[in-house]
């Protein structure tokens, strides 16, 4: 027998063909299977107007007693509707009734399998009758009911339409919604470390207006003074802490961490190397027993909640003790943003185990120590590939069942120019904003990039501010 050629193959993945009324039986059935993320709630609200906060707020669905929100029972009418419109009868398809009944709410991360039945066939009327049921992933009936349709009497075949792709901006996600949840917080002390460039001295005075920081600027004063003057800077009351040069400003900015006289860091114009070098020293008093490490908090509009990676930025290729310890202050920084328990996803090229490649073997090894309760916290699994650490459905495809695969909020990546990388692309190219916060210090470290945006840079702050006002009770 000759096999179909990719051709053929590939064209008939792109028709949809219908069952004319005279070749429908009863008895036969259709279905579709559909995985529910937020961006499909947020998508139905718009299209509808139905925005039930009990479907969109979180913290409102569980304050009213449910564990989380959950789609618009029309989301899974609709679905039905897909499968009579594409699947049985087809195109052709006229609604004439349909009956719900809604037994189940439908989460995010629920797979709902619809199928149609038929039940009755009256030809003289050329109406069909169905039989709908929704089931969840475990089995769980969520929505049954009955249709009846008009069904066509000739034999159809169209070509698949090409849908637009939409990307959700929501105006109070992200880090804006970060920036709002510092509001109620009393300003920090901040040492802005040799602040001699106009980005980062404006940084620090603009954090200091917003009520983030009471920037403390460490330098020299002279220079501080000239770059306010010729860029038009009001310095106002702003303390300034006078050192000669990049270096004295650096130790004398930890030394005033150190004594407890500052609760917070941020790199001026000097390079990452000299700051983190007066930091890491025993005898500077501001090392826990954590290896510091580097997070990226990130929002993109393809992908439905904030995120974190992990290290980008601070260590260059981390041994298994060391990601241990950055997978640690990881998860303290999801608990502090507000993510009880957070899924981190340990990266590597692939999901399976590879001698050969060690970012597996330690992803293993990670997750292994998560098992025995050296990592608490979060849900860590690993070894995943970047696909199906963020997509359910690529997940699903691959086979692979866990409660962290498509539903990361941390990324931990193998090495440093791979988090570099991967932040930067999502950053240029995926419209995404971003935070950066050093941890595992005894003050959280604001490390600036020349390239930042004003946004990123008052999010860092807010981070060191909420990590700051965390340390008061919870010393790291």
């Amino acid at each position: 027998m000759t096999s179909p050629s990719l051709s053929a193959v590939s064209q008939a993945l792109q028709v949809t063909r219908n069952r004319p009324l005279a070749e429908i039986t009863v008895g036969e059935s259709a279905s579709l299977e559909r995985t529910l993320n937020y961006e499909d709630i947020q998508l139905f609200a718009i299209l509808s107007g139905d925005v039930n906060p009990r479907h969109l707020d979180r913290e409102f669905a569980r304050a009213s007693g449910f564990q989380d929100v959950a789609a618009h029972g029309m989301w899974g009418g609709a679905l039905i509707s897909a499968v009579l419109g594409t699947r049985l009868p087809g195109p052709g398809t006229v609604y004439r009734s349909q009956s719900l009944r809604f037994l189940q709410a439908v989460r995010v991360g629920d797979t709902l399998t619809v199928t149609v039945t038929v039940t009755a066939v009256d030809t003289d009327a050329q109406v069909v009758t169905l039989a709908c049921l929704g089931v969840n992933q475990q089995g769980a009936t969520v929505i049954e009911g009955v249709a009846e349709v008009h069904a066509p009497t000739e034999a159809i075949e169209v070509s698949h339409s090409a849908l637009p792709e939409i990307r959700l901006h929501a105006e109070d996600a992200g880090l804006e919604r970060l920036l709002s949840q510092v509001g109620a917080l009393a300003p920090v002390r901040m040492a802005v470390v040799h602040p001699c460039d106009a980005l980062s001295l404006t940084a620090a005075l603009d954090a200091g207006r917003n009520g983030f920081i009471v920037p403390v600027l460490v330098g020299p004063r002279a220079k501080i003074e000239s770059v306010a003057a010729e860029n038009g800077l009001d310095l106002g009351d702003a303390e300034i802490e006078e050192a000669p040069h990049s270096h004295a400003a650096a130790a004398r900015a930890v030394e005033m961490a150190g004594r407890g006289e500052v609760e917070a860091l941020m790199k001026g114009a000097l390079h990452t190397d000299e700051l983190m070098g007066a930091v890491v020293p025993s005898g500077a008093g501001l090392r826990t027993k954590r290896r510091i490490s580097h997070c990226f908090l990130m929002q993109t509009p393809a992908y439905p909640r904030p995120f974190l990676i992990t290290d980008a930025a601070i260590n260059i290729a981390p041994d298994l003790q060391t990601k241990a310890d950055i997978v640690r202050n990881a998860i303290d920084l999801a608990h502090v943003i507000g993510v009880a328990e957070p899924r981190v996803a340990i990266l590597a090229a692939v999901e399976t185990v590879n001698p050969s490649m060690p970012a597996t073997l330690d992803a293993a090894a990670l997750c292994k120590m998560a098992d025995r309760g050296q990592i608490t916290g979060g849900r860590l699994d690993g070894p995943l590939a970047f696909d199906n650490a963020v997509s359910p459905s690529a997940a699903r495809i691959k086979g692979i069942a866990s409660e962290v695969a498509g539903l990361a909020d941390i990324l931990v990546v193998p090495d440093l120019e791979s988090g570099n990388m991967l932040a930067k692309q999502l950053e240029y190219m995926g419209d995404a904003s971003s935070a950066g916060i050093v941890l595992g210090a005894r003050v959280p470290i604001v490390l600036t990039s020349r390239a930042d945006s004003r946004e990123s840079r008052l999010a860092s702050c807010a981070i060191a501010l909420m990590l700051a006002h965390h340390f008061r009770n919870a010393p790291p």
